[in-house]
């Protein structure tokens, strides 16, 4: 091997070492300072100064944030925080070093969004990191996807979110639920059946096991949501029916007005109680519903851990 090879091959050897090094010293630092080391080692605002300072490195440095910015959500969604300032820096930094890296949009657009403690509360940056990406991946579908998803659960702007959907609609191998879910915004916003679209092929899509466990978690809710109103009404109807309301389901399945005891998505019985309200009987385990809670429920810290 001729000398300038031999000194190309030992620099690249110093850089990987001097690499690694840097790495394992981080790695001692996380364990010496786990509450300062995110804000002071790992995370510098600037996405082209971290770029710059990869050497080249920049995949394995966006790596190392992705993983940074799912421990730090994961750790905060745990402790039920209620502010996660660093989370949309974190993303944009990954993104800004590996423009293609999918998933952190995927996780971008499902964790930035929603408020306190079920996110950020940050939808405008979401829509940011939605459209960075369409802008370095134009032929991704689900990040039109991410992007009307946002749209149209976090901010309320229907048109906007149909605007998302037809757009990954006319992408190459785009889901077909795209332009059912164009034509959907345009006719019915705000409707149950549409949020159970958008969370039904957030689950068939996604491969991560966080974002599919969230997605059960709101077609479970929105099952609730559905069903308490209806069976309130059918207790409404018995008491107008009967002069009294009834003392159990069980009252108003021999009465004809339902097939039997109505269950709850996990398969536990509703609850009827003395006032003619419906209510699940375990509020902890259906998190996101809004109809069928206890009087003066408060809902438990969220049971969200980063994965490994």
């Amino acid at each position: 091997m001729s000398r300038p090879g031999q000194v190309t091959v030992v620099a690249s050897l110093m850089l990987v070492g001097s690499l690694a090094a840097s790495i394992f010293l981080l790695q001692r630092v996380d364990e010496a300072r786990p509450a300062a080391t995110l804000k002071e080692v790992l995370y510098i605002p600037s996405p082209m100064v971290l770029k710059r300072l990869s050497l080249g490195y920049d995949g394995l440095l966006a790596d190392i944030y992705w993983t940074r910015a799912v421990q730090y959500f994961g750790t905060r969604h745990y402790a039920g925080a209620a502010h996660y300032d660093l989370l949309a820096p974190l993303l944009e930094i990954t993104t800004a070093l590996d423009p293609h890296l999918i998933v952190a949009y995927e996780f971008g657009s499902t964790f930035l969004a929603p408020r306190p403690p079920n996110g950020a509360g940050m939808p405008q940056r979401a829509v940011a990191l939605a459209e960075f990406g369409i802008r370095n991946n134009p032929d991704e579908w689900r990040l039109y996807y991410d992007l009307g998803f946002v749209y149209y659960t976090d901010i309320k702007d229907y048109a906007k979110a149909a605007d998302a959907f037809a757009r990954g609609s006319r992408v190459p191998n785009a889901h077909p639920f795209l332009k059912l879910l164009a034509a959907q915004m345009a006719e019915h916003a705000g409707e149950l059946q549409t949020a159970r679209m958008l969370w039904q092929t957030t689950y068939e899509t996604s491969q991560d096991k966080d974002i599919r466990a969230n997605a059960v978690a709101h077609l479970r809710a929105l099952l609730v949501d559905e069903s308490v109103p209806k069976l309130e009404g059918e207790v409404a109807t018995y008491r107008q029916k009967t002069g009294h309301l009834p003392v159990s389901f069980a009252e108003m399945a021999t009465a004809g007005l339902l097939p039997g005891i109505p269950l709850d998505p996990l398969g536990v019985p509703y609850r009827l109680n003395a006032e003619g309200r419906v209510e699940v009987q375990d509020p902890d385990n259906l998190p996101f519903i809004e109809k069928g809670l206890p009087p003066g429920y408060v809902a438990p810290k969220p049971k969200f851990l980063p994965s490994d």
